[in-house]
């Protein structure tokens, strides 16, 4: 991800302040960038017609993209019925990590350690050649960095069914837990266990395709450890 000029505050406005839990939020924006670092998969939640719809979407970053905070860019297909009322739509973008299972010593002190982040803002729909391009490459490289530089350039055909949505990452909130469970003092003296399972991705090895017969490159090599 490239790196902002200027990192604006975490939460500036009062729809992405949290008003409970106050003690498990996150004001470091670059914990925020951190999370989208770490996380492969995000939510989208927009209104279409009557309903809400929230979609899981693959998605790049650029610090230092032309959005205020920060380019959010999300994959789409043209195709798709959302994406019309999405683009330049207020829209909210979730990204969750789960890090741990937490027990406690009664059902009310059973938790999750986790890092998420909400991010609220009009979406845009990327109609630049160069920066959709750059986009999609952010895609490609955030599922397995370095790839897009070696594939070949996508045709117009594949890029006419293509869409890509850029929300700004100015307002953003997020929380997280960590640690073991918070039981009654009561609750610990029972001798129950209490405690926490961590939970971390992991990557088996790269499977090649039926017809693949060169060798696994390095770039997913590099991925596949990274996630072990």
């Amino acid at each position: 991800m490239s790196l902002p000029t200027a990192a604006p505050p975490m939460s500036p406005t009062a729809r992405t302040t949290p008003t409970r839990g106050r003690h498990r939020v996150v004001t470091d924006r670059e914990q925020l960038h951190a999370l989208l670092e770490d996380a492969l998969l995000a939510h989208l939640g927009v209104v279409v017609g009557d309903h809400p719809l929230v979609l899981p979407v693959a998605f790049g970053v650029d610090l230092a993209g032309p959005d205020a905070g920060g380019s959010l860019y999300l994959h789409a297909s043209v195709a798709a019925g959302w994406l019309d009322r999405a683009a330049g739509a207020d829209v909210c973008v979730t990204v969750t990590e789960l890090d741990g299972l937490v027990t406690g010593r009664s059902a009310f002190h059973h938790s999750m350690n986790y890092r998420c982040a909400v991010v609220v803002g009009r979406a845009r729909l990327v109609t630049a050649e160069d920066e959709r391009l750059r986009a999609l490459d952010l895609v490609v490289d955030h599922m397995v960095p370095g790839r897009a530089a070696t594939l070949r350039p996508s045709t117009r055909k594949e890029l006419a069914a293509t869409a890509v949505l850029a929300v700004p990452l100015a307002e953003a909130s997020m929380k997280a837990r960590a640690g073991g469970p918070g039981d009654d003092p009561d609750d610990v003296a029972t001798g129950t266990w209490g405690g926490h399972v961590p939970l971390r991705w992991v990557a088996g090895p790269p499977v090649p395709d039926a017809d693949c017969s060169t060798p696994v490159p390095a770039d997913v090599l590099a991925r596949a450890a990274a996630l072990r």
